[in-house]
């Protein structure tokens, strides 16, 4: 019994048998013929535009995330390149004595598990002085030695040497613009209340160093403020001999450094305190992923929109194959089965749009880390390229997402092409 066919629509021969269809489901094999127009081997052209929507979709999340990931790594590999992973000092940072290497302090917590080093450091905020022009800032005394095994700053150095040789200090290449130094050239420190007292008040002291390097950290903030001294030069100048603030740590493992600062902190006891690096830049990680998730929901808008186009496929589907759908009720097929047929035609939407943009995106961010073509300007992020780190959680949410979306897309014209009664659809015919 022949019948004429329209676009898309089924010949159904009842009692015959294609050999070929014995392999797949009935409902699976009904669901591919909807999707294919009349003589096409892949999607038909309304298919093929939610299926594109779907693609650029998820395309577009998986990037922007692994970008924003790259991003995130970059900031964080400078935030440890120039800071330790715990810092340990009293509360209010009171002064320490610190005994050298035999300090009790320092063995302590290298017994900690987890610490590989320990250095002592002393700080003050401070007035500098180059020629006719001042800033204020940070200096920080460090044993030279101890500080290349705990930051990135040896090897952070643009110009001149990370060396506190003859009276030297080692600067950030923002403070040295901002105050026209080079390599060589002098820097006057001066510090207003630590001085001696006088029956006019207080006699700053000063003193003149010497610009041996010049550092660029990668940060704003450490290029334009931080003055490194060597630890015993910066006793004597502020008149603490034997005292130290606290104590930098680096740690075998930077994100369990919180655990490790607790263990400090228990084996000191009061007054001291451990304040790992998370802790320390809690609020910028804390807006990173707040942006990560925000930027996540947004993207999510565009596979809405294709889900959107999917109910409107399907539904216009379900108006065209009315004729069909009476018929393959008529003769035995059952509203489970009808919904089945209508899912499995959205769901294939969804399947190949997400697996094609989820190819597509790995496809450009390997390309945009491996090649480095998009630039940046340096002076303003201070990454010469656009930074790219792929994520596997990344891919799996993105994929599941747009996987639950448009099947959820697919409930409603399911639903209303189960609906239909024989009678009514076949009545016209």
């Amino acid at each position: 019994m022949a019948q004429s066919r329209e676009e898309g629509d089924i010949l159904f021969v009842p009692g015959a048998g294609c050999s070929w269809t014995s392999r797949l489901s009935f409902e699976f094999f009904v669901a591919r013929r909807y999707l294919r127009g009349r003589g096409r081997r892949f999607f038909s052209g309304t298919a093929a535009i939610p299926t594109g929507g779907v693609f650029i979709g998820v395309a577009a999340i998986i990037i922007v995330l692994s970008v924003q990931n790259g991003f995130h790594k970059e900031l964080r590999d400078r935030i440890l390149g120039a800071s330790p992973h715990i810092v340990v000092s009293q509360f209010g940072y009171r002064p320490i004595d610190y005994a050298g290497e035999a300090d009790t302090l320092v063995s302590k917590i290298r017994s900690v598990p987890g610490v590989v080093q320990v250095a002592p450091f002393l700080y003050s905020k401070i007035l500098m002085r180059a020629g006719a022009m001042v800033e204020g800032g940070v200096v920080r005394g460090v044993d030279p030695r101890l500080e290349a095994e705990l930051t990135d700053l040896k090897t952070a150095i643009i110009d001149g040497e990370f060396s506190f040789d003859s009276a030297g200090v080692v600067i950030g290449v923002e403070l040295a613009r901002s105050l026209g130094l080079f390599v060589g050239d002098r820097l006057v420190l001066a510090s207003p209340f630590s001085g001696t007292g006088t029956p006019l008040g207080y006699l700053p002291r000063t003193r003149s160093f010497r610009v041996n390097g010049i550092f660029d950290a990668g940060m704003y903030e450490y290029n334009a403020s931080f003055v490194f001294v060597g630890l015993k030069e910066l006793q004597d100048f502020l008149g603490m001999p034997g005292k130290i603030n606290g104590y930098e740590v680096r740690v075998t493992d930077v994100d369990n450094a919180g655990r490790v600062a607790r263990h400090i902190v228990q084996k000191l006891g009061m007054p001291f305190r451990a304040v790992d690096w998370i802790t320390q830049n809690r609020n910028l990680f804390t807006a990173l992923r707040l942006e990560k998730v925000v930027t996540f929901i947004v993207l999510v808008l565009i596979v809405l929109v294709a889900a959107f186009n999917i109910v409107g496929m399907l539904t216009m589907m379900v108006i065209r194959k009315t004729r069909e759908i009476g018929i393959l009720k008529t003769i035995g097929a059952r509203s489970g089965s009808i919904t089945r047929i209508f899912m499995l035609t959205g769901l294939s939407i969804g399947v190949v749009g997400t697996a094609g943009g989820a190819l597509f995106g790995f496809i450009v961010s390997w390309l945009l880390n491996r090649y480095r073509f998009v630039t940046l300007p340096g002076d303003v992020y201070f990454i010469k390229n656009l930074p790219v780190q792929m994520q596997g959680q990344d891919f799996l949410v993105v994929c599941l997402s747009a996987l639950v979306i448009t099947f959820a897309a697919t409930i409603y014209p399911a639903y209303r092409a189960a609906k239909l009664q024989p009678v009514e659809a076949i009545r016209y015919e």
